[in-house]
């Protein structure tokens, strides 16, 4: 068994919607969808295997079982599994906050710091995102903003539609606006440091925790530039890669692809219906699938009609 389709860990935050349910064929208890956790070994939320032997177990259990030579060669630099993968759907404004880096992470959470990459799989017509500031401003401007519940005016709102990528570094202040869906691939990490909540409260009748003092700490108080770099790629940094595949099920019908013994594979299916099969097996995929392809299986294809994220490692 080498495509193992996952089980995704979901969650209910107050500002989910139910599209990941009604459009991905997602399935949770509770009305409110907001995040599934569709590659995950984090403790925080495991996804799990849903086909073959390993059907049941976790994620982290089957690396466990079967060594981490499923993850490749390019994954020994990293002490844990490197990433984290998500379906994000907004209905409305997620918090203003910012991510640390590894340095400050480490020393105060004891785990990674978030290096994020946001595919917009959907978008409203007026929908934007929040990405760094709209002009350079001062730690004293920041603090007085926050503690006036006037930091959104000097946030920079990035207009978007399906197909946009914004690559946010540690440091950078952002936030997803409401009626966006977004794919995002991160460092495994669930560290978040919240600055401003739009004064809602959570099940408990209380405003959400704020997270000032460690904001004030890793927050790049100059404006972000849109970093194009990764072309030809998605997305490319020192923790993943991240490529489009499309097949439209005319023209592009098939695509042949190949796994070393340097990186497993994600396949994270947008859109469409298919197959995935390699040398012994044929998996079904659809719309808001999942896939892990361990490495060094060699080579697989994809045919039939999809728009989907093939993510791996890089040396």
């Amino acid at each position: 068994m080498s495509i193992l389709k996952l089980k995704p860990s979901c969650k209910d935050n107050l500002w989910g919607g139910s599209r990941l349910k009604e459009e991905y064929g997602k399935e949770c208890e509770g009305d409110v969808l907001a995040e599934t956790w569709e590659l995950s070994c984090h403790p925080d939320g495991y996804s799990t295997i849903a086909n073959g032997e390993f059907a049941g177990k976790t994620l982290k259990q089957y690396i466990d079982e079967m060594g981490k030579e499923v993850l490749g060669s390019n994954c020994r630099k990293f002490k844990d599994f490197p990433i984290l993968v998500k379906f994000i759907d907004a209905k409305e404004n997620i918090s203003i906050q910012v991510h640390p880096d590894n340095h400050y992470a480490l020393k105060n959470e004891g785990q990674s710091g978030k290096t994020e990459v946001w595919y917009v799989m959907d978008a409203g017509e007026d929908a934007f995102l929040y990405y760094g500031f709209n002009r350079e401003i001062t730690e004293g401007e920041f603090i007085k903003r926050i503690r006036e519940d006037s930091l959104v005016p000097v946030l920079n709102a990035v207009r978007v539609r399906k197909g946009d990528v914004l690559f946010i570094e540690p440091g950078t202040i952002h936030a997803i606006g409401k009626d966006v869906i977004v794919a995002e691939i991160q460092q495994n990490s669930n560290v978040t440091y919240r600055v401003y909540d739009y004064g809602r409260v959570g099940k408990d009748g209380k405003k959400r925790e704020l997270h000032i003092e460690k904001a004030i700490a890793v927050t790049n108080f100059h404006p972000s530039v849109k970093d194009n770099r990764s072309y030809p790629h998605v997305a490319k940094c020192g923790y993943f890669t991240v490529d489009k595949l499309n097949l439209d099920g005319a023209i592009m019908q098939k695509m042949e692809g190949y796994v070393s013994e340097e990186t497993f594979v994600n396949i994270l299916v947008l859109d469409g219906e298919g197959v995935i099969c390699d040398s012994g097996q044929a998996v079904e995929y659809k719309k808001g699938d999942s896939f892990f392809l361990p490495a060094g299986v060699g080579k697989y294809t994809v045919t039939g009609r999809c728009d989907a994220l093939v993510i791996t490692i890089p040396k």
